[in-house]
């Protein structure tokens, strides 16, 4: 959205430091579905899905458009919107369930585009703030030859790094079947309070907690403020995804592949769901009652930007059509691969938000991971 095409409404808005974002949500009325496996409806409208809430960043991803180079050798950047959080809410909202975005960008150019991104994949995003004294955040991305990525962020400070608890909107939040967040928020005040506060009200609201770390070291102090700030929160949490690499990090070495490991360090009392993510080899998955693994769903990757955020998109999807879904290891393992093949699909294209699946999409890759 540029400025010339503002309406004075619009420009009305923007006078004060730091406002919310007032989109209309195209919905639709009137679909007839029930639910599927997959854990989406097929009856009932997209406003009476539960809502799943996503707090945190959303940025701009500048991605190579050659893999195999540095940043400093790629000939040109193919501009993507991104943020984990964000990422979720979107893929959530493009497999057909209902999203809300929590979090700050810059009153910029970039901003502008950010918010009108939600509002064409239909994520409310009401709960959103501008920042007129900071910009948008950026990362440029460089792709290795097997897909894999290094990030050098630009955020000294970023918009998203300002949030304050003030800002919060807690009617939304109290709306919210299911929280989600990450850590990045954690990094810096204001919006480490802002985080912590946002959480204290999905909790006392009745709200399903969803942590997923989504590790940064380039963005912490250290690496030991990372690994005590990231634990900091985590008995809060009512579900957990993470990744091999994290478990590797937040144990001190530990074997990511020992159940021990998880069990006995990583694994709480409060846990309903803890996900281990393994790229292309699927996922392992742990419950009070139950622990096993799931395959993934083998493809060519090109960019495995936002994987892990379609992944989570996909399983918080299913559980927020079923918030019993966890008691069940039949289904718990239907809708983690119908997960796997969200983040399978992700990696066949570069930037996170442009790749993110429809469930149509999901459904036709499936058949290829029974087979």
């Amino acid at each position: 959205m540029s400025k010339s095409n503002r309406s004075k409404d619009d420009e009305a808005r923007m006078s004060g430091c730091c406002f919310p974002v007032n989109l209309d949500r195209s919905m639709k009325s009137g679909l007839s579905f029930k639910k599927s496996s997959s854990g989406s409806f097929k009856g009932e409208s997209q406003e009476k899905r539960p809502l799943v809430v996503c707090f945190g960043e959303m940025l701009i991803d500048f991605v190579p458009t050659v893999g195999g180079v540095s940043l400093s050798e790629s000939p040109a950047f193919k501009k993507a919107p991104g943020g984990a959080p964000a990422n979720v809410a979107v893929g959530i909202s493009r497999l057909g369930g209902s999203s809300a975005f929590i979090g700050k960008v810059g009153e910029d150019e970039f901003g502008f585009m950010l918010a009108d991104i939600l509002k064409q994949n239909n994520v409310d995003s009401s709960g959103m703030r501008f920042d007129r004294n900071a910009r948008t955040a950026l990362a440029f991305v460089t792709l290795r030859d097997d897909g894999e990525r290094e990030f050098m962020f630009f955020r000294n400070p970023s918009a998203d790094m300002l949030l304050r608890e003030s800002e919060l909107d807690a009617n939304l939040i109290k709306k919210a079947s299911i929280f989600h967040y990450g850590s990045i928020s954690l990094i810096e005040e204001p919006c480490k309070s802002a985080h912590l506060a946002a959480m204290n009200i999905a909790r006392k609201s009745g709200s399903i907690l969803s942590y997923d770390p989504n590790l940064r070291l380039p963005l912490w102090p250290s690496p030991e403020t990372a690994r005590k700030t990231i634990m900091s929160i985590w008995n809060q949490a009512d579900l957990i995804k993470i990744s091999e690499e994290e478990i590797t990090f937040l144990t001190g070495g530990d074997d990511p592949n020992d159940d021990n490991v998880v069990l006995k360090k990583l694994y709480h009392s409060n846990l309903k769901l803890l996900v281990v993510t393994e790229g292309s080899n699927g996922c392992r998955y742990y419950t009070k009652e139950f622990k096993g693994r799931v395959t993934g769903v083998k493809v060519k990757a090109v960019d495995t930007t936002g994987a892990g955020d379609a992944f989570v998109g996909g399983i918080l999807n299913s559980l927020a059509a079923d918030l019993n879904l966890y008691k069940n290891e039949e289904k718990l393992r239907e809708a983690l691969l119908f997960a796997n093949a969200c983040g399978a699909i992700t990696v066949t294209e570069r930037g996170a938000i442009p790749a993110l699946p429809t469930k149509e999409a999901v459904l036709q890759i499936l058949p290829k991971a029974n087979a």
